[in-house]
């Protein structure tokens, strides 16, 4: 497994960093994304997003658990399960519009989700540094 570590400043160079690892993936790719709250996590998805061909605003999905978004010849989707404890109380589709063929997949909060998840390309962790700096940890197997 490849670990890399990364330093972000500012919100615009998290969503640099966002536009840089999105040049890695491939489409059916999920990633999954790790962190406190506020530490960045939906700043580098909108990076990614951007990277990825999406136009309108990108937003976190937490009271909505998902979004989705047209870019550059596949979805964009967007998942926030920071609401869930569990997806095996759930309805077995409920990730089945966001994951798979044609889509490249960003999952925060991933945990209620990882025995489900299958295969993630990248696992990114988030951490507060103090002020605006963020600590980027990004694992590939």
């Amino acid at each position: 497994m490849a670990l890399h570590i990364l330093q972000s400043t500012s919100a615009e160079q998290t969503e640099d960093l966002g536009a840089e690892l999105a040049a890695r993936l491939r489409d059916g790719d999920i990633v999954l994304i790790r962190g406190e709250l506020g530490s960045g996590k939906t700043t580098l998805v909108r990076g990614a997003a951007r990277a990825l061909g999406v136009q309108g605003p990108v937003t976190s999905p937490t009271f909505s658990i998902g979004h989705r978004y047209p870019g550059r010849g596949l979805t964009v989707s967007h998942l926030d399960l920071y609401r869930l404890a569990d997806l095996g109380a759930e309805d077995p589709a409920l990730l089945a519009d966001h994951i798979g063929p044609g889509r490249i997949a960003f999952v925060e909060w991933p945990q209620a989700a990882e025995t489900t998840i299958e295969a993630p390309r990248l696992t990114i962790t988030l951490t507060h540094g103090g002020g605006d700096t963020r600590q980027i940890e990004v694992s590939e197997p």
